[in-house]
């Protein structure tokens, strides 16, 4: 499906981007980390990175052309795809948001100037960004760097936990970080003061105060700032990198934070990006020689030295009560929003049918006998939905209150289990996608879910979902639907049992599957028939490659 890229906001004033440079023409491959364009922001010409990959189908706006922020910049899709409807509407809500930023700027004008302080020169308030679409408060994870530290501009400045991932936040500006508004573990909603950066000896008091007047600055901002107003010996100044022929080295801000917390001179890496730019993979991707792996062998002597053993503790035969209060984290508020927002809003209601799975144990044994093949049960699942939601139309759908949108593509989530909660990477287009395809995405989603490398696009527009807890040994259990979708399969084990088979009792191996179905959209016979035809398919795995 193809994706609309807008022009990025790339500084907390940016307003209007003017593209110096297009490094990529349409018809031109693109993967994830390649440079598009260099686009002109208020305060520098900075390169702009694809977080999609895919064909260059469209490009928005041309080599020296200026527009606003959130402008259509590009479409990125498969190859030969019709994008006229994403072009027409980027067009109609550029109308709409020219004629809101006319009546903005009259209220502007009209509204009574106010008479506070103004902001130094060369100072910056940094806001809480939104780093999704649908974000409206974020979590600092992590300080990357405290009051004191030179801020470099591409430097990372914290981790940043939104509703849908653990992301870096870059900086856009250089100088001292003078002020933290939100310590770590804390949350604020997107605009909330983040940090402020400047030159030392800013007082701070003054810049929060011009930067909100309706905000009171508490007494002690001015002696903490002061406190840790001198600069560590961080050491990290921020200097062009060059090799060792003075040629410089061209790296992305994180490729860099990364290799200097390995210890990793760039110099020795090969760059993979365009012409040569070494990005994060290339970081993640790089081996040391031997000689500096070896370096940590005494360390790791003497850590294992006998000397370093402590006798086990005695177990008490009594012992005290205890409580803990562990703050919910972004993802498990909003897990617990959106599963509260569909068991209470939709009607649910469930359906469970036993599929008799010997012939696709046989089946899966042939496949993953042919070399480089590897599919599992719930990829086969997947498959047999993809192939069911073609014939029942009915289930594919979405409650809009007035209307029901049909979608004519299938996109299948997968729940996946993390630490902090759940995820659901969505397979694009499953219907086209074969066993071992399928099998290949489900493993790269989720590994890259379980690592918080997922993007929010890889987790946006499924049409139906798959949850399987059959290898934690759950044979049956119920889902809650995963909004706006109108129905969810819950998976389980394959259980080997006594079964009847042509009037013997025989050993069969059989398999439960129940669909949670949104009453709205899904009438108990449609969401019955739909399981009789994924039935048919698992059964027959067969009728699955033709």
């Amino acid at each position: 499906m193809a994706e609309v890229i807008n022009m990025p906001r790339l500084s907390d004033t940016m307003e209007e981007g003017t593209v110096a440079k297009w490094l990529k023409q349409v018809g031109d491959k693109i993967e994830e980390g390649d440079i598009l364009a260099e686009i002109e922001t208020d305060k520098a010409t900075m390169e702009f990175e694809s977080f999609n990959e895919g064909t260059l189908l469209y490009i928005g706006i041309k080599e020296g052309d200026t527009a606003p922020v959130d402008s259509l910049l590009a479409i990125i899709g498969e190859k030969g795809e019709d994008v006229s409807e994403l072009i027409n509407g980027a067009n109609s809500d550029a109308k709409e948001a020219k004629q809101d930023e006319a009546v903005d700027k009259k209220e502007e004008k009209e509204a009574p100037k106010s008479t506070g302080a103004t902001i130094p020169e060369g100072v910056e308030i940094i806001k809480m960004p939104r780093l999704s679409d649908t974000m409206e408060e974020g979590t600092v994870a992590t300080w990357l760097k405290k009051v004191g530290d030179e801020v470099e501009e591409g430097d990372i400045l914290a981790e940043i936990e939104t509703d849908k991932a653990t992301m870096e936040f870059e900086s856009f500006y250089s100088g001292i970080l003078l002020y933290v508004g939100i310590k770590e573990g804390e949350t604020a909603p997107v605009d909330s003061v983040l940090a402020v950066i400047g030159p030392k000896g800013t007082d701070v008091d003054a810049v929060l105060s011009a930067g909100s007047d309706s905000a009171p600055v508490e007494e002690n901002t001015a002696k903490e700032t002061k406190q840790d107003e001198t600069p560590s010996n961080s050491g990290q100044e921020s200097a062009p990198i060059t090799a060792n022929d003075g040629q410089r080295i061209f790296a992305s801000p994180l490729a860099k934070k990364i290799a200097r917390d390995k210890g990793i001179n760039l110099a020795d890496v090969k760059g993979s990006g365009d012409q040569g730019r070494i990005i994060k993979k290339d970081i993640e991707d790089y081996q040391p020689n031997q000689k500096a792996a070896g370096k940590a062998l005494p360390a790791q002597e003497k850590a294992s030295s006998p000397q370093a053993a402590v006798a086990a503790p005695i177990n008490l035969p009594v012992g005290q009560e205890g409580t803990e209060e562990v703050k919910n984290s972004q993802m498990r508020k909003v897990i617990a929003k959106r599963l509260g927002e569909s068991k209470f809003s939709a009607p649910h209601y469930y359906l469970t049918i036993e599929v008799d799975m010997d012939y696709a144990k046989v089946s899966r044994e042939q496949i993953n006998g042919l070399p480089d093949t590897k599919v599992s049960f719930n990829d086969m699942v997947v498959k047999a939905c993809a192939m069911a939601l073609k014939k029942h139309p009915q289930v594919n759908t979405s409650w809009n209150n007035e209307t029901t949108r049909y979608n004519h593509h299938i996109h299948i989530g997968v729940a996946v289990a993390v630490d902090e909660g759940l995820l659901v990477p969505v397979l694009k287009f499953a219907d086209q996608m074969t066993l071992t395809q399928i099998g290949a995405s489900v493993k790269d989603l989720a590994g890259k879910a379980r690592n918080k490398k997922i993007s929010p696009a890889e987790m946006e527009g499924s049409t139906f979902t798959v949850s399987n807890l059959g290898m934690f040994g759950i044979s049956e259990f119920t889902s809650i639907i995963n909004q706006p979708n109108s129905a969810i399969l819950s998976v389980g084990a394959i259980v080997q049992k006594p079964v009847v088979k042509n009037g013997q009792i025989v050993v069969g191996n059989t398999m439960k599957v129940t669909l949670a179905c949104d009453h709205r959209t899904v009438d108990g016979a449609t969401g019955a028939q739909f399981l009789q035809t994924l039935r048919a398919y698992l059964e027959n795995p067969v009728t699955m490659l033709a």
